[in-house]
């Protein structure tokens, strides 16, 4: 059985909206995209893409990925191959196949049950980039198996968020953790 792995760059008050870019997602009035990049640390980012089985993916990020990816810039080659060319399943009410970005499919279904099914297939895990939306689903039907945080060291007021406002306790427990020359905290983490 593979694992649903999260994998997220967040403020430190939890924001994980736009940290790629100004224009990234300005949903809400978001005025403070681009917010990670003074903190670095993608080296660990590189590896689990290049491990990871496939992706799963919100409406969202699909869209921005789809329309980055294909046509990324040479100096974004050891993302952007495994990015292109690795399965990527698709979590929306709204798109319709045929995807067409390489090897992406919208799934079928409910999604517990379709990532459920994800679960059980043979090969490498799977690997949450992004999508708040998703991730919050996936955390409230059980589904996340571990949570890769990067956590800068910023404030930045508010944005969307990874983990659901529902009262739920779910303890964690540390797996792995690291901070980086910039102050970036890189902590891995499973359920208790």
């Amino acid at each position: 059985m593979r694992k649903v792995i999260v994998n997220e760059f967040l403020a430190l008050d939890g924001t994980a909206q736009a940290p790629g870019g100004a224009d990234e997602d300005t949903s809400g009035g978001f005025q403070h995209g681009g917010w990670h990049w003074p903190y670095g640390a993608e080296d660990g980012v590189e590896k689990l893409i290049g491990e990871a089985g496939g992706f799963l993916l919100g409406r969202r990020t699909y869209e921005l990925f789809a329309g980055y990816w294909p046509n990324a810039p040479e100096t974004a080659r050891e993302f952007a191959e495994p990015m292109n060319t690795k399965p990527k399943h698709v979590a929306s009410r709204t798109l319709t196949g045929p995807l067409e970005w390489q090897n992406s499919s919208l799934l079928q279904g409910p999604l517990p049950e379709a990532v459920a099914a994800l679960k059980e297939e043979s090969g490498s895990d799977l690997l949450v980039i992004g999508s708040t939306v998703l991730v919050q689903s996936l955390i409230q039907h059980g589904l996340v198996d571990e949570f890769r945080l990067m956590v800068d060291p910023v404030l930045v007021g508010g944005g969307k968020r990874i983990f659901p406002d529902d009262g739920a306790l779910r303890p964690l427990r540390l797996l792995d953790h690291e901070v980086t020359t910039t102050g970036t905290i890189i902590a891995t983490y499973a359920h208790a």
